[in-house]
């Protein structure tokens, strides 16, 4: 009898398990789904919401159906980079819309446009100096930095080194013939003087390459150029950095200057815009500047360019020096290309004028 009773007991709780189990399964299906749903109508609102403009008129966001031409550092390709030679061919020869070029703070406080931070690799020190030594550009004057051809190591297509025999080792008159050519450094504020007058539509992006205080001090006087000495550029250049402690500066301390993406603010970007977030990315930044692809992710995607355009950010690829992904970019729909050949880049333009 005593089993008997046992096993009644043991029917029922074997009854009553399945169906506890099916209640919890319900239950925290229902919970699922009722969280899925709230993602879902979370995205979908946020999504919905039109972004902030970052600007109200932005002059580096296409209009023309076709993306701007922008010489990289110049356009190193047809003559030696960023020498006065090269952003002159590039602006009045090519009819490029906008010049790249970076700058580092001189010994005497003077900035000047140069990629690397030595100018070893573009000049004729070596061969005047008799040493290898890196040249640094912080360690020495405007003046001192001023005697070298910068066009000594420039190598045409043809491969020949046209500007080697422009002027002795010796010439006494070295500087003033090197000058006359455009081949000698030359300081952000000559770039601008050279065409103020003459290219009033020309846009510009230059980056700071100093990091720290030397870092805070030429975003000072940059913008001191750009208020007092060169305004109608104030809106016509895009200034980049690679120090989060410089882009911070120019966006607290001027943030009616333009600035433009550096490779964590186009991270940022592009992981927001994939997650459906980009509501959330509140940098006011003029332009998204990418290469094709970072970390193994494709960033040509037409819904990048997109999403930027819904906030009037401009988006721009660099550096683009082969003819197929510059038409896969002018297809897609981009503001502009960042090339070293933009002989090439404006050949390929007009062809589809």
């Amino acid at each position: 009898m005593e089993n008997e009773n046992i096993n009644v007991e043991n029917s029922k709780s074997q009854d009553i398990t399945p169906k506890k189990k099916m209640k919890k399964s319900l239950k925290a299906l229902i919970i699922t789904s009722s969280i899925i749903g709230v993602i879902f109508v979370f995205l979908l609102t946020i999504n919905l919401i039109p972004p902030k403009k970052v600007i109200d008129f932005n002059p580096f966001i296409s209009t023309s159906g076709l993306p701007m031409l922008c010489a990289h550092r110049g356009g190193g390709v047809s003559n030696p980079e960023n020498t006065l030679k090269a952003f002159k061919s590039s602006a009045n020869e090519m009819d490029v819309d906008i010049l790249e070029t970076d700058l580092y703070m001189t010994k005497d406080n003077n900035l000047v446009v140069n990629h690397d931070e030595s100018i070893n690799r573009t000049s004729d020190v070596e061969e005047i100096t008799n040493s290898s030594e890196e040249y640094l550009i912080k360690d020495h004057t405007l003046e001192e930095l001023s005697l070298f051809n910068y066009g000594y190591n420039f190598e045409d297509e043809n491969g020949n080194y046209p500007y080697r025999d422009l002027v002795s080792f010796d010439d006494p008159l070295r500087e003033e013939i090197i000058k006359e050519n455009d081949l000698s450094i030359i300081s952000f504020d000559t770039l601008l003087s050279s065409f103020y007058e003459t290219n009033k539509d020309l846009l510009f992006i230059i980056e700071i390459k100093d990091a720290g205080e030397t870092g805070y001090k030429a975003a000072d006087m940059i913008n001191d150029l750009l208020t007092n000495k060169y305004p109608k550029y104030q809106n016509r250049v895009i200034i980049g950095t690679f120090h989060p402690e410089i882009e911070d500066y120019l966006a607290s301390t001027y943030p009616y200057l333009l600035r433009g993406a550096s490779t964590s603010g186009a991270a940022k970007f592009v992981i927001t815009t994939m997650l459906g977030v980009n509501l959330f990315d509140f940098d006011d930044l003029a332009a998204m500047m990418f290469p094709t692809s970072m970390y193994g992710v494709d960033l040509t995607w037409e819904y990048y360019i997109k999403e930027a355009h819904e906030r009037n950010m401009a988006v721009q690829y660099w550096t683009i020096n082969d003819e197929e992904t510059m038409r896969e970019l002018i297809d897609k729909g981009c503001d502009a290309i960042m090339t070293d050949d933009p002989k090439l880049l404006k050949s390929v333009l007009d062809s589809y004028k």
